[in-house]
């Protein structure tokens, strides 16, 4: 084998060999597998446990250690302590022959020998450089950025050169690079003197020197050692063999070139005046020649190290090169100990022997220094790109097809100034959309014709929508969004750093120059702050600082603007629904576009900083996308306030590894949310999967000094406050003086979440001290915090007029656990300081509060999140944020809980209704004469604990139990006063049954009486005509002629009950109180009364003053008076005495007196007439109730009556007998019929309880709470189009909803559901029949068993149907005949037959006649409510629950005052401003008539009691249905009120354009808010 083959083959071994060792090195960091699958940064965006700081892990961890303290921004994370399973040290052994000796002088002798006799059993531990280039080896791009971003933060070289540990090919991994900028500031000598000049850039485009270091040959001196002197003698820049777990052997960096740059901070003792770059190649330059000669090659100045400096030594050749090359060389002599001497050109040698480190530094720091202060080859990093024989990262098609789409993207914007970008390439976020915003704000505070300003500004906010549509179509946003869509999802990545590092490079130099001068003025600002200098001066000097700042923001441009951007047409479009043109990006896809981000960790803005908004329409659609990838998740909100520039991004990105930005230069404007995915390992302890983190612009931002600051801050601290299931706030350095105005602002924020029931907790973060070990200062920072909350809290709370002494009134707060000290972020002075370590342990141990709290929180999900954003946001738009926050997940689970309530409610009802059927029953058939409470209570008890439970369950397992937990006592409360009315309400009524029935005592006597007597002679009567009449006819004639004397007989010395004469009683009375006939008469003729409490204008009534609007005030006396009368009337007992004129003497005093009080205290009177329809409209309303009463006393106390309905029944008993028919037939038929009215009764009652169960369960307007009735209502007056109904609905709503629920459930059995309720009455029909036929068998079975008698047999069939059927003694006296009981059985069921088979063809029309009606169930049910009216549009409240209390009344429905009749003082034009629109309005009113003082509409809830129990949130929708109504009954409305719809009670155009669909459909819509 030539010479030649066994090199090879000894490479090919030596290739093998190192891989051997490569995948041993990565089985021991468990990273074997990743080699090839690679880690990727979303294995570590993820909330795990805190990293642990101070514990030794195992080696297979040490990978995953390292890359989580590095992300934390902790430097340690370079040598991390590893436990070993066996012990490290070595476990000497002597040789065999030395075991016998056992001499001192042996065991000394042992002493000398060398480690080479001794058993070796170390275990080396890997080299932390090793544990470095095996996580970057095994790391996709994205991370391997990540990595080499924290890296360079720690101030560590970063890799430059790296060979491919399996294909030994070299690589420079450019990419990683590309996120870097670094700040400098470079020195120089202009006239005599120094000039410093600020530079921020890429580090990819920086154009510096770079100083190269090699070593030929082995040295006892540490290159990295000495090249760690010349950039930070305080830091290991580069690892060097005396750093902390350095090892002889390390396998992955022999081989690599490291890079770092010295960045001077513009003092005198900077090392270098400018930027410089220093090169590392780690191992032996002479074996490595490729990265060698890279090097060599791109440096400005090469380092050399040698052992010894001798011709024909194997580096003479490499130094020879180095030496005749043009560029400076230094050759530093391991074994020369001479001080440096300059050679030929540039070049110099020094020795390192017998000579101090810090001396060789000294000198090389001035070498360099005086070479590169001439002239030099520059380095930029970009063009290792161009290096032969290297592979580079940015070549890999994935990253160019990324480039390439970029570079696109961004060649539109070459050459162009920063500052006119977005004005030319996103022309819909600026101008135009803080114009709209503007309007949008101004929307909140009206003035005069409001409905009409509302349109206009509306209107300007569509024209506006429209204009940014046309704009919408620029070619930035068009390409960027074609590559979003389409490119692949690795491209995609690539595509959107590639764009974002192109843009930051372009807006890089423009922004360190305004940056400059911001920091100039801003100095100068706080300078005349401090002397108290001329306001005049700080006035100027303050717009000066406001124009630099308008300047900057021009100058600011990010991807967060491209974003913007899409935000904005979106929303545009959205409001137009514009149809995507061709040529045009679809922008309906947008959200998904953006959600797809926000899910992989991308932040997304969520109020824009520079317009001060929340774009809503795009943030809802964004999340709907969100829910729809991922579900409904919870999460937990963690919002983070803090004065701008306070490190919080810092922070944030070193807890949770985000990537919020960070740099001065780019302060994050506006608030931004971040989804962090909860890691599986610790997800078990959490009942979310999210963290959602809200990073904000920073408080008192610089750029908004001067800009209505303070209302900015309280703004945005009480929407991020709102928002967060916990807040931190960041407060920088140790003095929170500093930050007064900004704790004010979060303390009312605070202050406003209790008020409207939300309840974040808060953390606060002190960073920046300087001695966080001293616990005593500590303690004295805590305390002078605590006295500082609990002042601005003092200060707050009269800010908001709420009772705080401390800050621990408002929210749950310990200063010793939720007050966190942090170390400075950096460890000595940037720019080249590295971060502090105790940072990183503060970071983690923040990190375990924050878990630990939110541990406790079920958090929220994705869509109450989305919900929240709309309620705070709109809420802050008016100026009263308590006032105007409508909570709507509350709203939402208030509602659901109503519709439980309704559901427990009506289980309660329908089985009382079943319980009072059952003794309603039992009282009619004498089975009981008294009903007790405890009585109805036991018979209760089964059903109300079942309730209970369904209710303890419903609190305590739905998902919304944290807000449920409010209501829980008063809907517990409610539900036992419900059930407490059902038991007096049905107590009341069956008392009014009993007493009724001892009433009619005398004639239930005779009844026994009349019934013999008559059964008697109807016998004796058959027995006479049997042979007389041979047709029906005749038998109806002869029957008749008996019956008329029978009745003459039994009546003789009974008087007889007459019926009403009404009408002659009410003008009796009328004439009694001086009401002249002709009065009295033409109102009757007319019938004006009867529609006296719907009259829209009074004016007649009244006589005529100067003030004439007081409609209302009538209004509520003829309702007073008509409540208060008819309540009077209604206690009279009619139903068991009779009626008597005299029962109405009542109405009249109650009306005159009320009348003449009401005119005592106004400055008008009313005609005689008012009074006189007022009076009859009374006993109109009265009338049916008194006829329905004596009617009923009348059936139960009339002889002559009760005779009258037992005709038809003797008339078939005398029937039969003439027959033939044996006893025992006639006692059947007789049963029979009997039982037919009681089972029509029964079936009815039975029925109509049935079909209002059914309605109550299935029937759209009836299955859900108050609100979900009122709105199928109003559909039915907007279908109908019955003005009257409008008019009835809006004067007497309750009147309008029982006629409603009458009309539907009319239908529902007539129409709709006929057969359904066909079925239920059939049902029950065979269920009585069962009933009748138990009964007949049991009697029948018992009578036999005793040998009892008929009487005994129809005794006890009446008791087996007592709880069901009313069934009238009968007496068996002219049945005694009557002993075969089977017979009677057979017969009773005959009969039985044709019974049943007419009650079930009944007309459901019967149930009528009943007392119980479907339509009254239900009324009963849905009616028992809240009705009180908005003190306003006198809409009434939707809630549920009769008195809510404490709860607000509300409606969604409010509507123009002018639909009530109300009209202005002095123009009498009608008020067509909604409510709604008016609390955001800067209008004012009187609360009442005589009030002198006005109040602003917006604090309307101080206007007194009535006011104060309303909440009427400010709401920006349209609310259509009302306009819909205004214009389609306009000329009706007119003429109903006697005013005209003009001046300010102009009906706006826009109003005009709706249809009566969209008035329906708004309806829904307003019914989902």
């Amino acid at each position: 084998m030539d010479k030649q083959s066994v090199e090879i083959s000894q490479d090919i071994e030596k290739k093998k060999q190192y891989q051997r060792e490569t995948e041993t090195l990565l089985s021991r960091l468990d990273l074997q597998d990743k080699h090839q699958q690679k880690l990727s940064s979303a294995d570590f965006l993820k909330v795990g446990p805190p990293v642990k700081q101070d514990q030794d892990i195992s080696e297979k961890d040490l990978a995953h250690t390292f890359l989580k303290r590095l992300m934390t921004l902790d430097y340690r994370a370079r040598f991390i302590p590893v436990r070993q399973d066996s012990q490290e040290l070595s476990q000497s052994k002597l040789h065999p022959e030395s075991d016998t000796v056992d001499t001192d002088e042996s065991d000394f002798d042992c002493f000398y020998k060398t480690t080479a006799e001794f058993d070796q059993s170390k275990i080396t531990h890997v080299h932390p450089m090793d544990v470095q280039m095996a996580v970057f080896h095994c790391s996709d791009s994205f991370l391997k950025q990540n990595m080499i971003t924290k890296l360079s933060q720690c101030q560590y070289a970063l890799p430059l050169l790296v060979p491919d540990p399996v294909t030994m090919n070299i690589d420079c991994p450019l990419w990683t690079f590309r996120k870097m900028t670094k700040t400098w500031k470079k020195t120089e000598i202009k006239e005599n003197s120094n000039t410093v000049t600020m530079k921020s850039m890429s580090i990819c485009k920086a154009e510096t020197a770079m100083v190269s270091f090699l070593r030929l040959g082995s040295l006892s001196v540490s290159k990295s050692q000495l090249m760690n002197t010349l950039i930070n003698d305080r830091h290991s820049t580069f690892f060097h063999r005396n750093c902390p777990g350095s090892t002889k052997s390390r396998h992955l960096m022999d081989g690599v070139a490291e890079i770092a740059w010295y960045c001077p901070a513009g003092k005198p003792n900077d090392a270098f005046t400018d930027c410089i770059a220093f090169c590392n190649l780690h191992g032996d330059a002479l074996t490595i020649e490729k990265q060698r000669d890279i090097l060599t090659d791109k440096s400005s100045v090469n380092v050399v190290l040698v052992p010894t400096l001798e011709k024909g030594d194997k580096s003479t050749a490499v130094i020879s090169a180095l030496y005749k090359s043009p560029k400076p060389l230094i050759c530093l002599i391991a074994d020369y100990d001479h001080n440096a001497v300059q050679m030929k050109g540039r070049n110099y040698k020094m020795g390192l022997k017998d000579r101090s480190q810090s001396e060789v530094s000294e000198e090389l720091k001035k070498i360099i220094g005086n070479i590169l202060s001439g002239p030099h080859e520059s380095f930029q990093l970009e063009t290792m790109a161009e290096v032969s024989g290297i592979r580079v990262d940015e070549d890999d098609e994935v990253c160019r097809n990324g480039k390439s789409a970029a570079k696109k993207v961004v060649n539109l914007l070459q050459g162009m100034d920063v500052s006119k970008i977005k004005e030319t390439f996103l022309p819909c976020q600026g101008q135009l959309w803080h114009e709209w915003c503007r309007k949008n704000k101004e929307l909140y505070h009206l003035k005069g014709h409001i409905e009409g300003e509302k349109c206009k500004k509306q209107q300007q906010q569509l024209e506006i929508r429209q204009k940014q549509c046309t704009a919408s179509c620029s070619e930035l946003m068009k390409l960027f969004i074609e590559n979003l869509s389409s490119l692949p999802s690795t491209d995609k990545k690539y595509f959107l750093k590639w764009t974002q590092i192109s843009i930051d490079a372009l807006s890089t130099d423009d922004l360190s120059l305004i940056l400059q001068s911001y920091d100039e003025k801003w100095s100068e600002v706080l300078e005349l702050k401090k002397k108290k200098h001329d306001k005049s001066d700080l006035k100027e000097k303050q717009t000066e600082l406001d124009q630099i700042s308008t300047k900057l923001q021009s100058a600011t441009f990010g991807l967060e603007h491209i974003f913007r951007e899409m935000g904005q047409i979106y929303e545009a479009h959205a409001s137009l629904q514009k149809q995507t043109k061709r040529g045009q990006t679809d922008w309906s896809k947008y959200p998904e576009l953006a959600a797809e981000l926000m899910i992989s960790g991308h932040p997304m803005e969520l109020m824009d900083g520079d317009a001060g908004h929340v774009p809503l329409t795009w943030i809802s659609s964004l999340l709907d996308e969100v829910i729809k990838k991922l579900g409904d998740k919870r999460v937990f909100v963690l919002s983070v306030l803090g004065v701008q520039s306070s490190g919080k991004s810092t922070m944030l990105n070193a807890m949770f590894g985000l990537q919020f930005a960070v740099s001065a230069g780019r302060c994050t404007k506006g608030a931004f949310m971040q989804l962090v995915k909860v890691s599986e390992e610790i997800k078990k302890d959490f009942q979310f999967d999210y963290i959602l983190v809200v990073d904000t612009e920073g408080l008192r931002a610089l750029e908004l000094a001067g800009n209505d600051t303070l209302h900015h801050d309280n703004e945005l601290a009480t929407f991020v406050v709102g928002l967060g299931n916990m807040t931190l706030i960041n407060i920088f350095g140790e003095n929170p003086a500093e930050m007064q105005d900004v704790l004010q602002g979060v303390i009312q924020a605070f202050m406003r979440m209790t008020k409207v029931k939300l309840s974040p907790s808060c953390v606060f973060v002190h960073q920046n001290v300087t001695d966080i070990a001293a616990a005593e200062k500590n303690m004295d920072g805590k305390r002078r915090l605590q006295e500082k909350l609990d002042q601005m809290a003092q200060l707050a709370a009269k800010e908001e007029v709420c009772d705080a002494e401390c800050f621990s009134d408002i929210i749950a707060f310990d200063v010793q656990k939720d007050v966190k000290y942090f170390a400075q972020l950096w460890e000595g002075s940037p720019p080249m300081a590295p971060p502090n370590p105790g940072y990183s342990e503060s970071v983690q141990e923040l990190k375990t509060t924050i878990l630990s709290k939110a541990s406790q929180s079920a958090g929220i999900t994705l869509s109450q999140f989305k919900s929240k954003i709309h309620d705070l946001w709109n809420a802050l738009l008016n100026e009263n944020f308590v006032f105007s926050f409508k909570n709507t997940l509350e709203i939402a689970v208030y509602r659901k809980l109503e519709e439980q309530y309704g559901n427990w409610t009506w289980a309660l009802r329908s089985n009382m209704l079943t319980i009072e059927n059952q003794l309603y029953t039992r009282i009619e058939n004498g089975k009981r004469d008294k009903v007790e409470p405890n009585y109805l209570k036991k018979e209760m008890n089964e059903t109300f604990g079942e309730i209970k439970k369904a209710m303890t369950a419903y609190f305590d397992d739905d998902s919304d139990k944290e807000i449920l937990v409010q209501w829980r006592g008063l809907f517990e409360s409610k539900i036992k006063e419900f059930l407490d009315e059902e038991l007096r309400g049905v107590k009341r009524k069956l008392n009014e049954v009993i007493d009724q029935k001892n009433a009619c005592k005398k004639l239930d006597e005779k009844k026994t009486e009349f019934e013999n007597k008559l059964l008697q002679k109807s016998k004796d009567l058959a027995h006479k005509s049997k042979d007389k009449a041979s047709n029906e006819n005749q038998l109806k004639k002869l029957f008749n002629s008996a019956w008329s004397g029978w009745v003459r007989e039994f009546t003789a010395d009974t008087k007889h009950i007459e019926d009403i004469n009404y009408e002659e009683d009410q003008t009796t009375i009328l004439q009694e109180l001086g009401f002249e006939w002709s009065l009295i008469h033409e109102s009757k003729r007319i019938g004006r009364y009867k529609k006296i409490s719907e009259v829209g204008d009074y004016l007649d009534y009244i006589i005529p003053t100067k003030n004439q609007d007081k409609q209302k005030l009538i209004r509520s006396l003829i309702g007073y008076i008509e409540e208060q009368s008819l309540a009077e009337i209604k206690r009279k007992p009619i139903a068991t005495r009779g009626y008597e004129s005299t029962d109405l003497e009542d109405i009249p005093f109650i009306v005159t007196k009320s009348v003449t009080e009401f005119e005592s205290k106004r400055k008008f009177a009313l005609k005689k007439e008012f009074t006189v329809d007022l009076l009859l409209y009374v006993f109109d309303r009265a009338e049916s109730w008194l006829l329905e009463s004596h009617k009923k006393f009348k059936g139960n106390n009339d002889a002559p009556t009760y005779l009258k309905k037992q005709k038809k029944q003797y008339y078939n008993i005398f029937r039969s007998f003439c027959k033939g028919n044996a006893s025992a037939v006639v006692l059947g038929e007789l049963i029979c019929e009997k039982l037919k009215s009681s089972t029509v009764e029964a079936t009815c009652n039975k029925t109509a309880i049935d079909l209002a169960g059914e309605m109550r369960c299935s029937f759209p307007a009836f299955n859900g709470n108050r609100l979900n009735l009122e709105k199928h209502l109003l559909k039915s007056l907007a279908e109908k189009e019955d003005f009257d109904s409008f008019i009835t609905y809006i004067r007497h709503p309750r009147k309008q909803v029982e006629t409603f629920i009458k009309e539907e459930v009319k239908k529902y059995i007539f129409t709709g559901n006929k057969d359904k309720a066909w079925n239920i009455l059939k049902k029950n029909v065979e269920d009585i029949k069962k009933l009748v036929s138990q009964a007949l068998f049991s009697a029948t079975e018992k009578v036999k068993t005793l040998r009892g008698d008929p009487d005994m047999w129809v005794e006890e069939f009446s008791s087996l149907l007592k709880d069901e059927l009313t069934f009238d003694t009968i007496s068996c006296q002219n049945f005694s005949d009557i002993n075969n009981f089977d017979f009677l059985k057979e017969e009773t069921e005959k009969s039985l037959v044709s019974v049943m088979k007419e009650v079930s063809s009944l007309s459901l029309n019967k149930m009528e006649e009943f007392r119980m009606k479907p339509d009254q169930i239900l009324i009963d049910q849905l009616c028992n409510c809240c009705w009180e009216m908005c003190p306003f549009c006198a809409a009434v409240c939707t809630n549920t629950v009769e008195d809510h209390s404490p709860d607000d009344h509300s409606v969604p429905f409010h509507r123009p005052c002018g639909v009530i009749g109300m009209y202005t003082e002095n123009s009498l034009d009608p008020v067509i401003d909604f409510c709604t629109t008016k609390v955001t309005s800067d209008g004012t009113f009187y609360p009442c008539q005589d009030a002198e003082e006005l109040i602003p509409y917006k604090e309307y809830r101080t206007a007194g009691p009535r006011y104060a129990d309303w909440r009427i949130t400010p709401d920006a929708s349209k609310l259509i249905y009302w306009k819909w109504f205004v214009c389609h009954f306009q000329k009706k409305l007119e003429d109903h009120y006697t005013f005209t719809f003009q001046g300010s009670g102009e009906i706006p155009t826009e109003w005009k354009t709706h249809t009566k669909e969209e008035a329906i459909k708004s309806l829904d819509e307003m019914f989902n808010v």
